[in-house]
């Protein structure tokens, strides 16, 4: 969970550095991407990697998504938060069968 939490950190951090031109920015965005590798790394030892990988890329595409509405007022259409829905209903499926 801590490594999906972390990814949309990365992710506008990364935007925020506007291709590693704004250095305090890309640093954050490479300490940020550390740790979520390094978290995702930990789960994989107890958990299948492909479940630990559906986990930590549908929070960490959640999150960013929010992020970008929040902070960089994109578009919050009907659509976008309908399947946004659809990968937090997986994530939680998955945790429900025992698979996260």
């Amino acid at each position: 969970m801590i490594a999906g939490i972390l990814e949309p950190f990365w992710v506008v951090a990364l935007k925020k550095s506007e291709m590693f031109k704004k250095i305090p920015w890309a640093i954050a965005a490479v300490v940020f991407i550390a740790g979520s590798m390094y978290f995702l790394s930990l789960a994989m030892v107890d958990l299948p990697a492909s479940t630990s990988y559906a986990v930590w890329t549908g929070i960490g595409a959640a999150g960013t998504l929010i992020a970008g509405i929040i902070l960089f007022r994109e578009s919050a259409t009907v659509m976008k938060i309908f399947f946004v829905t659809l990968i937090i209903a997986g994530i939680v499926g998955l945790k429900l069968t025992g698979g996260a």
